[in-house]
């Protein structure tokens, strides 16, 4: 039995190191002059998304980024509490993120974050999520 149970035991340990061997890399590029988002995955592009990002007065980073955390329903303290569904943080405070404020997409009107409607922060955040935060870049360029 317990030769059985170490068989067991390396057949899943096997199975879960190939998974992450085999996990893919997401990308996402962001256009500061078109306000744009463009999300490739294993170098296969896969959308193109208006976004907001930082309005006068404010700073998106530009840059090269290892997504670092994620939060699903994470709300801003440094902004009274705004919502920013679906964040996938790169810098600090910066991340990707939904808003409801999908009337400013397409032009800059955030505090520096990259915000883009709520289903596609939901969709990126998934990939992100899938193929883990190390295998998750996000580019930002003007």
């Amino acid at each position: 039995m317990k030769y059985v149970m170490a068989a067991v035991a390396a057949c899943i340990c096997t199975q879960l190191h190939v998974g992450s061997a085999n996990a893919g890399t997401v990308l996402a590029t962001v256009d500061l002059r078109s306000q744009t988002m463009t999300v490739s995955e294993d170098g296969v592009f896969k959308y193109r998304w208006k976004v907001s990002t930082a309005r006068r007065g404010y700073v998106t980073p530009i840059g090269s980024y290892t997504a670092k955390w994620l939060s699903k329903d994470h709300r801003s303290k440094k902004y009274d509490d705004a919502p920013m569904p679906y964040a996938v943080f790169f810098n600090g405070g910066y991340a990707v993120h939904g808003t409801y404020e999908v009337r400013q997409l397409g032009r800059p009107a955030s505090h520096g974050c990259v915000r883009l409607e709520t289903r596609n922060a939901a969709t990126f955040f998934s990939l992100a999520s899938d193929v883990g935060l190390h295998n998750t870049r996000i580019v930002i360029s003007d």
